[in-house]
């Protein structure tokens, strides 16, 4: 593993343990080039995903791109960063569990907001806002107001 300080290729592993409630394996190194400490997260990866964006143009899936936008869908909300994580990789191995390389990013963002509306009613809606493009304060009433349980008819 390359030292992100100095570049050298020669690091050592210092420590490993598992990580993400065990999908993933976490890795302190040390650089003796420089003396830099890092830590890298080795991921099973089951196969190559591709996003097919809906203007057809193609994307080598990202996790860190997901991960970002459910980490700002969920800023500033009660959710342990542990449960992110599962979260996250319950995902990741969903999207590489459904058989196709090719991917529409539609699904994707439908898979986000399912696991969002499950341990958080804020940052579904907030996900919902940019995912389905919301431009006006109606577009968020109307889509909150379908959150809403429907009470029994008035009479």
């Amino acid at each position: 593993m390359r030292c992100p300080f100095c570049g050298n290729v020669d690091t050592q592993v210092k420590d490993s343990r598992p990580a993400e409630d065990h999908v993933a394996i976490r890795r302190r190194r040390f650089c003796p080039a420089c003396g830099g400490r890092f830590t890298t997260y080795e991921r099973v990866q089951l196969r190559d995903l591709v996003v097919i964006k809906s203007n057809g143009r193609r994307e080598d899936f990202d996790r860190d791109k997901l991960e970002r936008s459910i980490r700002i869908a969920l800023q500033k909300r009660p959710v342990d960063p542990e449960r992110i994580d599962q979260m996250i990789s319950g995902i990741v191995r969903r999207l590489e569990s459904m058989g196709e390389t090719d991917i529409p990013s539609k699904v994707i963002g439908e898979i986000v907001m399912e696991a969002l509306a499950r341990i958080d009613t804020v940052a579904y809606v907030r996900f919902a806002s940019v995912y389905k493009n919301f431009q006006e304060a109606g577009d968020f009433d109307k889509f909150v107001s379908e959150l809403r349980p429907q009470g029994p008819p008035e009479e």
